[in-house]
């Protein structure tokens, strides 16, 4: 039998962004539901990473005992008043197995008394007037808003002639006594083919890992999302001629040759000779994308980015649907491949400014400030550079803001997203504000051309006050007059991420704000 549910923000998915989403709107008393299609929160970490090591990071032992510090260094933990509910309790080990992240959301939605409706797969979003979603059994929600926070469930099929012959990430065997003295190729050169790779290590007679382009690795590009140094050994095998090998080029084609497959690849180093190759299996790991195929015609959102992900407004709104908006990994078309909206260390943050901008927005409810005297702002940015995880984390998205007034009154606001900031200002939805200071933590131009370990590379003296040239991570503070930018300031880079002494860093800040 069909029945209706009406609520005022309804959001799909219960995974950490809509776990983080439905704790805040339950602590600020607002109307909302959580539809989730699996039987439990964070479904899809019951299936992924195939292998089961997360690679975000686990660092229960850090040395200080300020919660605030503690979550620049713990990836995993949502964002709540409760001190028990931090992922750092739930395992010891720095790579944590993919089922404590199960158990750890799991517990989050009990013990917040999260109103999520498991195994409610939704089917359809309409909009005659408000949104109409419906679910696999019949029922209906109407919804004023909509928060979808699904994730990317669609995985990406290549146009590759003959691609079928490829067992997906999603479905292939994780055993790598299913593979031994097999010629394998895997396509794709993310975490998820080199995962594979690194499993098929001591079974598989040859490993191939191939796709186009240059390989982008974390530790050098400072994007989290790039492949990783726990999932890199295979590199090893290959750059030390142990028989495996990374292939720089695209897959023209995959057809059937007896029990195993000739596939063409187009080598772009050696212009683009295309060579056949005979394999005895082939894996696709070409990542994954948002599945958008719910939506209807009339509140279908626009896709950017190859079609990978929702095109956003800086608030995190469909561009061309107005109140439906995003949470989560699938925000991160806002700064894809430069930040970390994509993982919960990041989004957990988006989620909280996401729901400060819908406070403002629907509720009358001013983003939280204080006030604060002019000759104490150099101190209040001191101290929140040394100390903020939203900013670590979301380094050159997330900033604080320091609003001045027409009269020279000046108020400090915490994490809002630089885009969001400029376009509030001018609609005039922080009051007065006649010019504003952003304070982000940022790395330097051209960072990901450095090699940090090359010693000849130069890098800038921890003594040099200016820090301009700094390429490791640091606060910037700059002005802004209309949206304008006036003038800006670097404090120098410290290894210890201690931007503190006065000489250095104090002097030079307060000098720039006079």
């Amino acid at each position: 039998m069909s029945s209706q549910v009406s609520t005022e923000c309804l959001v799909i998915g219960a995974g950490p962004a809509g776990l983080q989403a439905s704790y805040l709107l339950q602590r600020a008393g607002r109307d909302h539901l959580v539809l989730e299609a699996g039987s439990t929160a964070g479904t899809f970490f019951t299936r992924f990473p195939r292998h089961r090591q997360l690679i975000s990071i686990n660092k229960v032992h850090t040395g200080w005992d300020d919660p605030e510090l503690n979550l620049r260094v713990d990836w995993n933990s949502l964002l709540s008043d409760d001190p028990e509910l931090l992922f750092t309790g739930y395992t010891p080990r720095y790579f944590p197995h993919a089922d404590d992240m199960v158990r750890y959301l799991g517990d989050f939605a009990v013990k917040n008394d999260l109103p999520v409706r498991y195994d409610t797969k939704v089917v359809s979003v309409t909009r005659p007037d408000d949104f109409v979603v419906r679910d696999q059994h019949g029922a209906t929600y109407r919804a004023k808003r909509i928060i979808v926070a699904t994730g990317v469930s669609k995985q990406h099929v290549p146009d590759i002639d003959g691609v079928e012959h490829a067992e997906p990430y999603s479905d292939v065997s994780v055993s790598p006594q299913d593979f031994t003295g097999q010629k394998v190729l895997i396509i794709g050169r993310g975490n998820s083919a080199f995962e594979t790779a690194d499993n098929l290590v001591e079974t598989a007679s040859v490993i191939h890992v191939a796709g186009p382009g240059s390989l982008k690795l974390a530790w050098q590009t400072h994007f989290v999302g790039h492949l990783r140094a726990v999932n890199n050994n295979f590199l090893d095998t290959y750059q030390l001629k142990s028989q495996n090998a990374v292939l720089d080029g695209h897959i023209a084609g995959i057809r059937r040759d007896g029990d195993g497959y000739l596939v063409e690849v187009s080598f772009q180093r050696v212009n683009e000779v295309i060579k056949e190759i005979r394999y005895d299996r082939v894996i696709l790991a070409t990542g994954f994308r948002f599945d958008a195929s719910i939506f209807a015609a009339e509140c279908r959102p626009e896709l950017t980015i190859n079609s990978r992900f929702p095109h956003l407004t800086p608030a995190w709104e469909s561009v061309n649907v107005p109140d439906l908006y995003f949470a989560g990994t699938i925000t991160q078309s806002r700064d894809f491949k430069k930040s970390t909206s994509g993982f919960i260390h990041g989004f957990r943050y988006g989620v909280r400014a996401l729901h400060r901008i819908l406070e403002q927005r629907c509720h009358g409810v001013d983003w939280p400030s204080r006030d604060i005297a002019p000759e104490a702002v150099a101190d209040a940015i001191i101290e929140r550079v040394n100390r903020t995880s939203a900013l670590w984390q979301l380094f050159a998205f997330m900033a604080d803001a320091v609003l001045i007034a027409h009269d020279g009154t000046a108020r400090y606001v915490e994490e809002v997203p630089v885009a969001h900031l400029h376009e509030a200002v001018a609609r005039g939805e922080f009051g007065d504000v006649e010019s504003y200071l952003t304070v982000t933590l940022e790395y330097g131009a051209d960072h990901d051309k450095v090699n940090p370990f090359d010693i000849t590379a130069g890098r800038t003296s921890q003594q040099d006050t200016s820090g301009l040239d700094g390429r490791y991570l640091h606060p910037v503070v700059r002005r802004f007059r209309a949206g304008e930018l006036v003038d800006e300031h670097h404090l120098t880079e410290n290894l210890e991420n201690e931007w503190d002494s006065e000489q250095v860093h104090k002097a030079p800040l307060r000098t720039f704000l006079r």
